[in-house]
């Protein structure tokens, strides 16, 4: 590393955490304060468009290690192949009018490939951001929601697709045999990744005898072979990245220690990706303003609709698909890796470069804005235009009885949803389980007489549970929206609902709620009774552990365990 990219690195940092705490104060998303430190670090001379390239390529390359690692096989399979319909459809209807407009912009600004630079520009429109969708859409992949689930599956498939268009422009020449041959090397590692994460990450974990340390270092040395592979046949670093993080697993006993490493190390890296690409900026000539506002209306208001239009046609409602496609409307780190790799290569027109930067910052810096307004959106466009279509995939994946009346409506099939089912069924009592998880349809069909799996955010899954009919709702998810939304509901059943702190079920109980379970409060009561028991004499502590590992062997043998998802 040079003295000079020492310095760059170190300007870029000192700008980038004074401006995070500014974010941080505010609570606001520290991404379009990273680009505004970027913006501003650029404008210094002794910060060189070369360093900045150099420090961008490896930024991407770790975040895309990062994301690998983060891919939860299992959990995208559930959706994996609606993801890809609702992908190709985007493809195959974006594409090609991406593609036109990006042949009539080199004609019009006298590219000298046009058709070359088109595919750059159509690149750039059609794949989205795995780094920055993961993250605006943290909380609902963490709890197994189903638009986080399809998401994460079209992030996949367009990093599929970013991989196979980056090998073919990185190609020796642009001829049959060396396109084949970089595709070829591009599967080859990919297979690795996959063959290593089957058995190799294992025979690792077993070695390392529970040492979560060595695990984190034994992954990092994972990457920089993958890394140095890369480079020596010729292949970007971010293939070899991407095929690495896929090569380690984030599961297991030692998924703690890897997981902390790795996300403290991409917080870092996640900092130098999104400062670099910030200082890229260049005061923009009016054929790049034109071009980057083109592409960023195409990414930001184009490809959610008709994501959100093709997950409608796969039968999903139009709440879900509205908010799997709200996080797919920003300009992909694999169209910026494009970008860089061409430009380094000298096939892509400097004002389209500039074009692509300038549209990712701004898409970038918008999502996390855009993710507060969701639900304004879809109340105010969405709900009107496609709200009152049925949902095919409610009607698919439930079991529910017409006759039912009288009956409990349970939300949520994890611990709690699954002992109320139990208690249930003891007492020969009719209840319908609303669940949310793909993941947890098996298990629905197995163990619960009627269910639903849907969004219980949206209308037609509490019709189709038959809400009206209902004596009681119960609900185990604390979420201040849901249990708005079940406030809300025209039914004379009594309302139980679960709340994260005492002034929040204040609020519930005014607006109508029945009982509200406050989390916190019943764990510190149970604990308060535990101390209580000890200092009394009554329960001698040798007891009182025999009950507690009675207590936890029978939730373990009964599948009570923190994959279930909270609803």
């Amino acid at each position: 590393m040079t003295e000079q990219l020492i310095i760059a690195l170190a300007v870029l940092f000192v700008a980038a955490g004074l401006l995070s705490l500014v974010a941080n104060q505010f609570g606001l998303s520290p991404i379009p304060f990273y680009i505004l430190a970027g913006l501003l670090v650029g404008r210094f001379e002794f910060v060189t468009p070369g360093e900045v390239l150099t420090l961008a390529q490896w930024g991407i390359a770790f975040l895309v290690f990062v994301f690998g690692i983060r891919l939860d096989f299992s959990n995208v399979q559930s959706v994996l192949r609606d993801a890809e319909v609702a992908a190709s459809i985007q493809l195959l209807t974006v594409g090609p009018v991406a593609f036109a407009i990006g042949y009539a912009f080199g004609d019009l600004f006298g590219f000298e490939e046009p058709l070359r630079n088109a595919l750059y520009f159509s690149a750039a429109v059609v794949l989205s951001s795995s780094l920055v969708g993961g993250q605006v859409l943290r909380r609902e992949i963490q709890d197994n929601l189903v638009h986080g689930r399809l998401a994460s599956s079209i992030h996949f498939f367009d990093d599929l697709v970013a991989i196979a268009v980056l090998l073919v422009i990185t190609a020796d020449a642009f001829t049959a045999d060396a396109i084949t041959s970089q595709l070829g090397y591009g599967v080859l590692f990919l297979a690795v990744g996959l063959l290593f994460y089957r058995h190799g990450f294992p025979i690792l974990v077993r070695l390392a005898d529970g040492d979560g340390e060595l695990v984190l270092v034994g992954s990092i040395s994972i990457l920089v072979a993958f890394l140095a592979a890369a480079e020596y046949v010729g292949l970007s670093i971010v293939v070899g990245a991407f095929a690495a993080g896929i090569a380690i697993r984030e599961d297991g006993t030692n998924a703690l220690d890897v997981r902390n490493g790795i996300d403290s190390i991409a917080d870092f890296f996640g900092a130098i990706f999104f400062v670099t690409i910030g200082a890229l900026v260049s005061v923009p000539s009016p054929e790049v303003a034109i071009m980057a506002a083109v592409l960023a209306g195409l990414v930001f208001i184009l490809n959610p609709l008709v994501h959100t239009l093709a997950f409608v046609y796969e039968g999903y409602d139009a709440r879900t698909a509205f908010l799997a496609s709200s996080s797919l409307n920003q300009v992909s780190e694999f169209s910026l890796i494009i970008a860089i790799q061409a430009l380094l290569l000298g096939t892509i027109a400097d004002a389209l470069f500039e074009a692509i930067i300038l549209a990712a910052v701004v898409t970038m810096a918008l999502t996390p804005a855009a993710r507060r307004w969701k639900d304004r959106v879809f109340q105010v466009v969405i709900s009107r235009l496609l709200g009152g279509q049925r949902s095919r995939k409610v009607d698919e994946r439930s079991e529910v009885d017409a006759d039912l009346d009288d009956h409990v409506i349970i939300l949520g099939y994890g611990r709690q949803g699954r002992r109320l089912v139990e208690r249930l069924e003891a007492v020969d009592r009719s209840y319908v389980v609303i669940e949310n998880d793909p993941i947890l349809w098996d298990d629905l069909r197995a163990n619960c007489r009627n269910y639903v799996l849907g969004d219980a955010m949206s209308e037609y899954p509490w019709k189709k549970a038959g809400v009206d009919r209902a004596s009681l709702v119960v609900s185990t998810v604390d979420q201040r929206e849901i249990s708005e939304t079940i406030l809300a509901l025209e039914a004379d059943a009594d309302l139980l609902l679960r709340s994260a702190s005492t002034d929040e079920a204040e609020v519930l109980l005014d607006a109508g709620a029945t009982y509200v379970t406050v989390t916190n409060v019943v764990a510190g009561k149970e604990l308060v009774e535990i101390v209580e028991a000890i200092f009394d004499g009554g329960t001698p502590p040798s007891a009182l552990k025999a009950e507690h590992l009675k207590t936890l062997e029978a939730i373990e043998r009964d599948g009570f365990d923190t994959r279930y998802s909270r609803y």
